[in-house]
């Protein structure tokens, strides 16, 4: 056990620089989505804590790391607001382009809008589509909240998805269900690539908005170009969302470790490339014009885009 953080070697890494060599003497590992914990990696390391600075964690091999002994950890809800900005954003986006963006449209209209999945994100984002005068349905079996999916396809002009990445997930928005929605119904997802079979959507003819796809960073132009709007999976990416994970983090390993708590809430962040944040009206449509142009630069796209 370490005493003080001053006794602890950091060695940063990019994601393509995180192998089996590179962590054979770590002891801790922080990661994000792009790096895949397993027993390749981990194998012959001596690497006793995993952090992954996400709300996901379908990255790590989680029952490979309990069963050796490996202890890791998660950041829930640590970029939950960003997420639910970007959803906001969407939909502003959305629904401007249908001429029906306005409080007392929405209410006249009778929108509605269906949250599968009312975790961190699932529930502000419930709460955010209330303000601006739409009618919210839940689903989410796990917490006993909620509707059925079929209720939710039946009912529901705007769907979008919040749920983890597991066997019970994946391809939850598929063919059976998209034939149960609306015809116009947008389809949203900001959670993880595989929830929606792609294929299943681009057949069923739902106007669609995705930030997260499935074999990421290799997405399908297709599917890209299709939607109405594309971004590479930066819908928690935000300065805040950042800290609180970092924080996150930090707190496990000074638990683990019997280290003193290190506080960085008043850390100053410094964007790397030196870009701006662009947050004004209609951020998103300029993201996705970008990835549309782009498809193949996801990954660079993803790298170099400035914290909101």
């Amino acid at each position: 056990m370490h005493a003080h953080w001053k006794e602890l070697t950091v060695c940063p890494m990019e994601p393509e620089q995180i192998n089996a060599s590179a962590v054979r003497e770590a002891d801790v590992l922080i990661v994000r989505t792009r790096t895949k914990v397993d027993a390749q990696l981990l194998a012959d390391s001596s690497v006793k804590m995993v952090c992954t600075a996400t709300i996901g964690f379908d990255h790590i091999d989680t029952a490979w790391c309990e069963a050796h002994g490996v202890h890791w950890i998660s950041c829930p809800g640590c970029n939950a607001q960003a997420v639910c900005d970007y959803i906001e954003e969407a939909i502003e986006e959305y629904l401007t382009a249908k001429r029906s963006y306005n409080k007392a449209v929405l209410q006249q209209s009778g929108l509605y809008m269906g949250v599968v999945g009312v975790g961190h994100v699932g529930s502000l984002v419930a709460k955010m589509a209330e303000r601006k005068g739409m009618h919210v349905l839940l689903n989410d079996p796990p917490k006993g909240i909620g509707v059925s999916l079929d209720e939710i396809a039946k009912n529901c002009d705007i769907i979008t998805f919040h749920v983890p990445l597991d066997n019970s997930t994946r391809h939850l928005c598929d063919e059976a269900f998209l034939k149960k929605c609306k015809p116009s119904a947008l389809i949203i997802n900001a959670a993880r690539g595989g929830v929606v079979d792609e294929q299943a959507l681009l057949r069923s003819g739902h106007p669609f908005i995705l930030d997260t796809w499935e074999g990421e960073p290799h997405i399908n132009p297709a599917v890209v170009n299709k939607a109405f709007r594309a971004s590479m999976h930066i819908a928690g990416y935000s300065v805040e969302g950042k800290r609180n994970a970092s924080q996150m983090c930090l707190d496990a390993i000074s638990k683990a470790f019997s280290l003193q708590r290190i506080d960085i809430s008043e850390c100053r962040y410094i964007d790397p490339s030196g870009k701006q944040t662009d947050s004004s009206p209609g951020w998103l449509s300029r993201i996705s014009d970008a990835l549309k142009a782009a498809p193949a630069s996801f990954e660079t796209l993803r790298k170099t885009y400035p914290l909101r």
